[in-house]
């Protein structure tokens, strides 16, 4: 059983950055991804990438933002956050699969086996 743990999150001023790491306790072979609760609303899609890095979709209200990265060596994943805006304050979720999916498919939460706790972001104005 994977285990993945996120951390990196915090209280930032608008137009800041953080960067948020998620390890997991084994190797993850497949895609990889970040998804985002804001209280009282759906758990949403951030990014994801694919096992080699060669598929790194974004949603559009991230994108030239944030930019999304893995270490595979380590087993790991990155959420670099630039340029944050109260908006973006949600709880993150790191999450993972055993597959190395379609890019179609990495856009849905329902497509990941394994997910993280969360690490809370909060921007303030």
């Amino acid at each position: 059983q994977v285990q993945l743990v996120e951390s990196g999150g915090g209280l930032v001023q608008a137009g800041g950055s953080l960067r948020l790491s998620c390890a997991a306790s084994g190797r993850i072979s497949g895609s990889m991804g970040w998804f985002r609760q804001a209280p009282g609303k759906e758990r949403d899609f951030v990014a994801a990438i694919s096992r080699m890095g060669d598929n790194r979709p974004y949603a559009e209200s991230v994108k030239g933002r944030f930019t999304i990265s893995r270490d595979n060596a380590k087993n790991t994943v990155y959420l670099q956050m630039n340029s944050l805006k109260p908006e973006d304050t949600a709880m993150y979720y790191c999450a993972a699969s055993s597959s190395n999916m379609y890019r179609t498919y990495l856009y849905s939460r329902n497509n990941y086996e394994y997910w993280g706790r969360g690490t809370q972001v909060t921007v303030s104005s």
